[in-house]
């Protein structure tokens, strides 16, 4: 049983989608309801493996609900994939409000602390004991773009996020894991639009298709409980990663 956050669209619906093809019963968790239900009529014949769970992974009662309701519905978790994010326009540090930042941080560390939470203290008390978390970083967890102060530090905390995870999980067999993702096309069909470099100009980047993301997103969660992928980075191979450069 895998939770997925961020499950009404994007990477997040890609992968519960995946994860579906690969066997597993899904809960998408996400705050926009008919989005949930559109992911899992996406599944087609697996849609009955599907169960949308309407949630603001910011508010810690809502959180505790998805995962009592999974628990209710299936009496056990054995992945979270803490996917939810959320992006703010590239600006200098002194034009960027203070809403983005709480807005960035709040979704994506504050939202993943609150999942881990939930998730550790589901694995850590289940029959068979363990269970798996998966945390989406992006390069931006190691290297930075200009103008990105709040995506780029909140990608920063879910890389120590996840090693304390790790750390702190193995005395309950629970396993935790960070996949990092460059440039994939945009599933909307448009086009990829221009990312500004290490010496400001601007430039269209190389991306991969969304399948390539999520076949290393199943080989992560499909490793036996005695096998962790800690890290996994994915990118096209021509695609500004180490010093940006």
């Amino acid at each position: 049983m895998a939770i997925v956050t961020g499950g009404g669209s994007g990477l997040g619906r890609a992968s519960a989608l995946a994860l579906l093809a690969a066997g597993w019963t899904v809960a998408v968790a996400g705050r926009r309801k008919d989005a949930l239900e559109e992911t899992a009529a996406l599944a087609g014949p697996g849609a009955a493996r599907v169960l949308p769970v309407p949630t603001d992974i910011r508010s810690p009662e809502e959180v505790a609900r998805l995962f009592d309701t999974v628990l209710d519905r299936y009496g056990r978790v054995d992945l979270l994939f803490n996917n939810a994010g959320a992006a703010a326009p590239r600006r200098p540090i002194t034009e960027t409000p203070f809403e983005d930042w709480n807005r960035v941080l709040d979704t994506i560390v504050t939202g993943g602390f609150l999942c881990a939470r939930e998730a550790f203290r589901v694995m850590s008390t289940q029959t068979p004991q363990g269970g798996r978390i998966i945390n989406n970083g992006a390069p931006s967890a190691y290297v930075p773009r200009p103008n990105s102060i709040a995506y780029t530090a909140a990608k920063h905390a879910v890389l120590g996020l996840t090693k304390v995870l790790a750390l702190d999980g193995r005395a309950y067999g629970i396993s935790c894991g960070q996949i990092d993702v460059g440039n994939v096309t945009p599933v909307d069909g448009g086009p990829q639009p221009a990312a500004m470099q290490a010496d400001r100009t601007m430039a269209v980047e190389a991306t991969i298709p969304v399948d390539r993301f999520t076949e290393a997103l199943v080989l992560m969660a499909s490793q036996p409980p005695d096998t962790t992928i800690q890290s996994l980075v994915v990118l096209p191979t021509t695609m500004p990663f180490v010093g940006r450069g």
